[in-house]
């Protein structure tokens, strides 16, 4: 049966448009408990908002106006600095060049990110750095935008992507260490915020992979494979990060000839590696789970081998699937990078440490911690972001 048009009678009334004061009668103030409990919300607030105005107003931040290089860059050579420049820029134009395909497409939206790139131009002039360091910052900005210009002219450049990025990971390990025309520089000068993201990312790279395999392993036909894998990754899952880092540092050149002596670089990265992967295989075989065995039964009766069919079939909708949970791992292994200050490894928290060894900063503990921990949420939350992103644009094409 059809149903009849409502009368006007029988309609449902509009919804009623509420003024503040309305609004925090209805919400805030509708009984005697919940307005108890904002009076106490807002004297807390309050509380809470002075204390930090007081604070920030007193706070000696010459500490990190003095020392903003040593944060950034730690000890690497000046006259070199040029050579890390230059990442940024790369990272910069392939991020615009990957970020085109994801942008929204409508006016609005490409009126947003114009209006992102000139607030950042603004805020590049207004921060007290350098002159150069602004040219750099804004010719890095640039950069962003020519990549992205050139991502939505071009889109056919998309498919080109994961190996532009693969490339851009030897030349910017080129550019850090030298060599091939460039002086050299060693490793126990990469320090600071470059050391942090060098091991985040080079530990990232690593592990992924092997926690696929490991995960496969586990879902081996092979019995001696399937234990193998299992056993590893229930061992490792069962140890504490810093247990391992130590067993790594330690440990591996044990493992090794007398005459291979690993830089504790290589150690550390080892260390995040073991310990990511066996975490990364059992978040892999969550979505490997969710995916139907229709699925692979269906890519075998159009005649794909095994390995075909979890590649190109099962593989990349497992990926999709548990996307979210595998930026969160990522996400913290950029965070448990900062316990590698422990083994002598000068990262963000151990340029932190010598900062406030300085004489005539000694006791500044929050400002130089909450610029550390500044820095660290804007990359995990740059991370998120990405996540959510990629999850969209997978949501829209299915």
């Amino acid at each position: 049966m059809s149903q009849l048009p409502l009368s006007q009678s029988e309609a449902p009334p509009a919804p009623i448009a509420l003024n503040g004061v309305a609004w925090m009668r209805q919400n805030l103030f509708n009984s005697w408990f919940n307005s108890v409990l904002t009076g106490i919300c807002l004297v807390l607030i309050y509380l809470g908002v002075r204390g930090a105005i007081t604070w920030l107003s007193q706070a000696q931040w010459q500490v990190l106006q003095v020392n903003l290089k040593l944060f950034f860059v730690g000890f690497y050579p000046p006259e070199l600095v040029w050579r890390l420049w230059l990442i940024p820029a790369l990272v910069a134009g392939l991020g615009g060049l990957s970020g085109s395909p994801f942008a929204p497409t409508s006016k609005r939206g490409l009126q947003g990110i114009a209006i992102g790139f000139l607030l950042f131009g603004v805020l590049v002039l207004a921060l007290p750095l350098s002159w150069s360091s602004r040219l750099w910052l804004l010719g890095i900005s640039l950069l962003a935008a020519i990549g992205f210009g050139t991502g939505q002219k071009i889109p056919a450049l998309a498919s080109w992507l994961p190996w532009l990025w693969v490339l851009s990971f030897p030349v910017v390990l080129w550019l850090i260490g030298g060599g091939l025309g460039l002086k050299s520089v060693e490793s126990s000068m990469w320090t600071g915020l470059l050391l942090t993201l060098l091991l985040a990312v080079v530990s990232i790279f690593l592990a992924f992979p092997l926690g696929v395999l490991l995960d496969l392993g586990r879902r081996s036909d092979l019995p001696v494979v399937r234990s193998l894998s299992t056993l590893y990754i229930e061992i490792v899952r069962g140890l504490p990060l810093i247990g391992i880092l130590f067993i790594a540092q330690v440990m591996l050149p044990l493992f090794l000839p007398q005459r291979i002596r690993p830089d504790p670089l290589i150690r550390a990265i080892a260390g995040l590696v073991i310990f990511s992967a066996a975490y990364l295989a059992e978040v892999m075989r969550g979505g490997l789970q969710s995916i139907p065995k229709g699925q692979g039964e269906a890519a075998k009766a159009l005649g794909l081998s095994s390995p075909l069919t979890m590649l190109l079939i099962v593989l990349p909708q497992a990926l999709r699937n548990v996307l979210p949970a595998i930026v969160g791992q990522f996400i913290s292994l950029f965070k448990d990078t900062s316990l590698l200050a422990i083994f002598s490894l000068v990262e963000l928290t151990g340029v932190s440490r010598s900062v406030l060894a300085q004489p005539e900063f000694q006791g500044r503990y929050a400002e130089v911690y909450l610029f550390a921990g500044a820095l660290y949420w804007v990359f995990c939350y740059s991370m998120s972001q990405a996540s959510r992103r990629l999850e969209r644009s997978g949501a829209s094409r299915r």
